[in-house]
């Protein structure tokens, strides 16, 4: 616990957003300190609103942080390519990725795709997963993490 809260380890995205579903805020909460003003509809302008950067590799973009009561957290992600052995994670609800540029390399428990531009799959999120970008250029994709109903 004091390693992550002093910055010397760095939490995953699936540890916040598990946290942020049993403490019932907006993962956005977490990782700003503070809630943003809620409302019936989220617009996120091209190259505003918030970018969470993870490991240096991952950065996360929230695409309706400001969403009131919302089913579903769609975030723009892009990895950076790396050697690294991919790290599996976990969360509650199902997921859907959309690739909108590069290559991903995407394992579900002992199963690994190859995905490419305009691949999509979506998926039990429970079941440990990783997403490792291919090739030399940053991999880009559409995440929708759907709630169980909550």
């Amino acid at each position: 616990y004091l390693t992550y809260e002093s910055g010397d380890n760095d939490c995953s995205f699936s540890f916040l957003y598990n946290v942020a579903e049993i403490l019932e805020v907006d993962v956005s909460n977490i990782m700003r300190g503070h809630s943003p003003k809620l409302s019936a509809c989220s617009i996120v302008r091209s190259g505003k609103g918030l970018n969470i950067k993870k490991e240096n590799r991952y950065e996360y973009k929230p695409l309706a942080y400001t969403f009131k009561d919302k089913f579903a957290d769609p975030f723009l992600v892009t990895v950076e390519p790396d050697n690294d052995t991919p790290k599996f994670h976990s969360h509650d609800g199902q997921e859907f990725n959309y690739v909108t540029s590069g290559k991903m390399q995407f394992f579900i428990d002992d199963i690994v795709y190859t995905l490419n531009k305009g691949d999509s799959v979506y998926f039990d999120a429970s079941i440990p997963h990783a997403e490792k970008c291919l090739g030399d250029k940053p991999l880009k994709f559409v995440a929708v993490v759907i709630n169980n109903g909550k």
